[in-house]
């Protein structure tokens, strides 16, 4: 399926260069940012408790409620600009994300910050696809738009990384408040950005929020991710981490049910059904199976075993960040224009993998930065760049305007949910690894090496996986027309 140009409004096709730029830096930088917050939080955590004498067994919701309003809410988000207006509902998020952190960043106690954290998720959520749906209906088919969709799906990468580096230098030399106040000025550049006219808004759908829909995939996915959190905590035979996943799943196939029934679902059958956006989302939901479970296994490693301070780790991590830039700025849009996106996807995935298991063969107590984590961040940076940029595109091709909200916000449920899966899983596998070789003997810093040497061990594997759902399922190829630009 191609991209259907006649699609795409005038203004858009018309639109000089400089505008188009000005619309990528307003969107990119606003990506960017809701990215950040996935990360930038957890290098600051232990500040935190400390500051606000939070309880170790409450530590965790700092994190884990931004995580479960904003993946909740992703597809009810995209669909609220499709039904309402982009814009205007992408500037109600970041106005809503904006007043959470800086919420946070005042809070005087651990339920102040947590109920900031939510809300932050939900303007998160309210905002990030709709800047994607704002990019498909603001840039012309052809280079332009697969470049831009090319940055923008290279910011959930950077944005990662770059939380954990910026989360370090705040939190080092200012204070873990200024995690969260650092988005408010940045967002007001972002809100400030959309007043000049660069940004296309595209028709708005006629249909009425799809309620029923709406609830159940929020209160479905949003059990979900807390099922996956709570495991991780409390344990996985915890009677609430039991009772959240059967609320879940009974939930998500309510969703089901309701979807097939309504004469104007948020999630059109269609959307699912096409076989290569199908696979983007599939691949998207593996990428986060073994994204953040890479960065929370190997910050551990850094600061737990080798020392590095915060900052220190936020730097380690720059390799990650010039990958994932030479993919984003030429090499993924230049491969797709040549070769299918399928293949694009499934060389970025095994490239990821193999730098994952190299890091997972090599990896002890003493292990050099140079020769063990460094080329296995430049491969998973390249790699995932390829990926995001591949499935963004995929994931967005095709798409009528009027559903380009709910499609954006598939990509990003797919992505959120297999990080906070992929956490909890690869965690929990690091930690059992590291209990056994403790009960057999080893001295704790080789114990919980081997820990996290064998969690980066299953996301390679995972990713190898997703290298094959890519190869098998993506045959999407750019049409002429939209590789050159005519």
């Amino acid at each position: 399926m191609s991209l259907d140009s006649t699609s795409v409004p005038r203004t858009a096709a018309s639109a000089p260069p400089r505008r188009l730029g000005l619309a990528l830096l307003v969107i990119a930088t606003a990506q960017l940012m809701l990215v950040l917050d996935d990360t930038i939080v957890n290098v600051a955590v232990p500040s935190i408790q400390r500051s606000l004498d939070v309880p170790t067994s409450s530590l965790n919701w700092v994190i884990s409620f931004y995580a479960l309003s904003f993946g909740g809410l992703l597809l009810v988000g995209g669909r609220a600009g499709d039904l309402f207006g982009r814009l205007r509902v992408f500037r109600a998020g970041i106005a809503l994300f904006t007043l959470a952190s800086v919420s946070g960043g005042f809070a005087p106690n651990e339920t102040a910050l947590i109920v900031s954290r939510v809300v932050q998720g939900c303007g998160a959520a309210v905002a990030a696809p709709c800047a994607l749906s704002l990019l498909a209906v603001t840039f012309p088919a052809g280079p332009a738009r697969t470049k831009a969709l090319g940055v923008y799906g290279a910011m959930g990468g950077l944005g990662s990384v770059l939380g954990l580096l910026v989360g370090g230098a705040l939190t080092e030399y200012a204070s873990w408040r200024w995690v969260l106040f650092i988005n408010a000025p940045i967002a007001l550049l972002v809100l400030a950005g959309t007043g000049l006219g660069v940004l296309n808004s595209g028709e708005r759908e006629p249909d009425r929020l799809d309620i029923p829909g709406a609830v159940t995939a929020t209160l479905g996915i949003g059990s979900l991710i807390y099922a996956l959190s709570r495991g991780t905590a409390d344990g996985w035979t915890d009677a609430g981490t039991v009772a959240a996943f059967a609320a879940g799943a009974v939930l998500v196939a309510a969703f089901v049910v309701v979807e097939r029934r309504s004469r104007a679902p948020m999630l059109p059958g269609r959307l699912v059904a096409d076989r290569n956006r199908g696979g983007a989302n599939a691949v998207m939901l593996l990428l986060g199976l073994g994204l953040l479970a890479m960065f929370y296994l190997l910050t551990l490693y850094m600061q737990v075993v080798r020392g590095y301070s915060a900052l220190h780790t936020g730097l380690a991590y720059l390799p990650v960040v010039v990958g994932t830039g030479v993919a984003a700025a030429g090499l993924g849009p230049a491969l797709l224009a040549r070769l299918q996106a399928g293949t694009v996807i499934g060389v970025g995935m095994a490239m990821a993998a193999g730098g994952l298991a190299w890091t997972a063969a090599l990896l002890d107590p003493a292990s050099s930065y140079w020769t063990v984590l460094v080329p296995t961040m430049l491969a998973v940076g390249v790699g995932t760049g390829l990926t995001f940029v591949g499935c963004t595109v995929t994931g967005m091709r095709g798409v009528a305007p009027r559903e380009s909200g709910v499609a954006a916000g598939l990509l990003n449920t797919s992505t959120q949910c297999g990080g906070a899966l992929g956490l909890a899983a690869l965690a929990a596998l690091a930690s059992a690894t590291t209990r056994s070789r403790l009960s057999a003997g080893h001295a704790l810093p080789a114990a919980l090496t081997s820990g996290y040497a064998a969690g980066l061990l299953a996301a390679a594997v995972i990713y190898a996986i997703a290298a094959g759902v890519a190869a098998l399922a993506i045959d999407a190829r750019l049409t002429p027309e939209e590789a050159s630009g005519h």
